[in-house]
């Protein structure tokens, strides 16, 4: 009986390698523009399922596979922002950006505990992936933002982002000013991550220390902080607003803290943030906003859900 050869069903390991190797800009390019690690991975996933399900002569007859990923991957990320709108809807208070840790991998939240997680597809964190930047970005349209990752973060010229949005070239150049209008008030709150550090590590040493005069002293007298928890969290369901009812907030927090709870510093999306622990588990992630003369903004994310890759 003559069988058939393997070889001849085995995708050419160059080839394969060649697309297996876009998963880190995909995922990447993903978290940007829907600020959820689980629905970007979610996301690239389906581009590839979608890029299997082609024929092999398809596939072979694909010119850019890397583009063509690109394209998918920003078509599907376009789909869910759409509808994220009506999903949050029914979400339990605020929704915050998910919080990347140091390192952050685009493996599960098990290899990402483990370690297990390919260095090659750890997230690039820079300007463009801060807490501050992500939330601007919830303020923009699916267009807008698209077009604004896609151009000014990653480069690639209008021609192809309206491939992707669906759009004129001209429209896209259009959706991308109308979002940098918007990123404005990000662009000028920029400053050294040192100085971000010492504002931290003082608002974490105030905190500790129970001391509400620290504490308004280290705010912006027009702070606001959100708290996500999705209801399956003690948290304030909306924003908090002034420093006088910010500071007091988060000194009853630390008057309810467990003897067991203790706060380090910490990373979060690459820039200096607090992680509140308990028994081995990150049960709070907190980041800052920082203007040239006091905090101005604090995010704590207390969903279980969105902190498995802190534990």
């Amino acid at each position: 009986m003559a069988t058939s050869d393997p070889s001849r069903h085995r995708p050419d390991d160059s080839a394969l390698n060649a697309v297996m190797s876009e998963r880190r800009h995909l995922i990447n390019l993903a978290y940007r523009l829907l600020g959820s690690l689980a629905e970007a991975e979610d996301a690239v996933q389906e581009t590839y399922a979608r890029w299997y399900a082609m024929s092999a002569e398809q596939r072979d007859a694909t010119r850019s596979p890397g583009g063509w990923l690109t394209t998918v991957a920003g078509r599907i990320c376009l789909d869910v922002l759409s509808s994220a709108r009506a999903r949050r809807e029914r979400y339990v208070g605020e929704w915050i950006p998910e919080p990347l840790p140091e390192s952050a991998a685009w493996s599960s939240a098990g290899e990402a505990r483990s370690g297990a997680g390919d260095p090659a597809d750890r997230i690039t964190l820079d300007e463009s992936v801060t807490m501050a930047f992500l939330v601007t970005l919830e303020a923009m349209t699916p267009a807008e933002r698209v077009a604004l990752i896609l151009h000014d973060v990653f480069g690639y010229p209008f021609p192809e982002v309206a491939k992707i949005v669906g759009r004129t070239p001209a429209a896209c150049r259009q959706l991308a000013s109308s979002a940098r209008r918007r990123a404005r008030s990000f662009e000028m709150t920029q400053m050294s991550r040192n100085r971000q550090a010492e504002a931290v590590r003082a608002f974490k040493k105030a905190w500790e220390a129970q001391d509400i005069d620290a504490l308004i002293g280290l705010l912006d007298p027009d702070v606001t902080a959100i708290a996500d928890s999705n209801g399956l969290a003690q948290a304030a369901l909306g924003p908090i607003e002034g420093a006088e009812h910010v500071a007091r907030h988060y000194l009853t927090i630390a008057e309810r803290m467990p003897a067991s709870a203790a706060v380090v510093e910490c990373v979060v999306n690459g820039q200096p943030g607090l992680a509140v622990q308990q028994d081995g588990a990150t049960v709070t992630v907190l980041a800052f906003d920082i203007s040239e003369n006091a905090i101005t903004h604090i995010w704590a994310v207390l969903n279980p859900d969105k902190l498995q890759r802190w534990s």
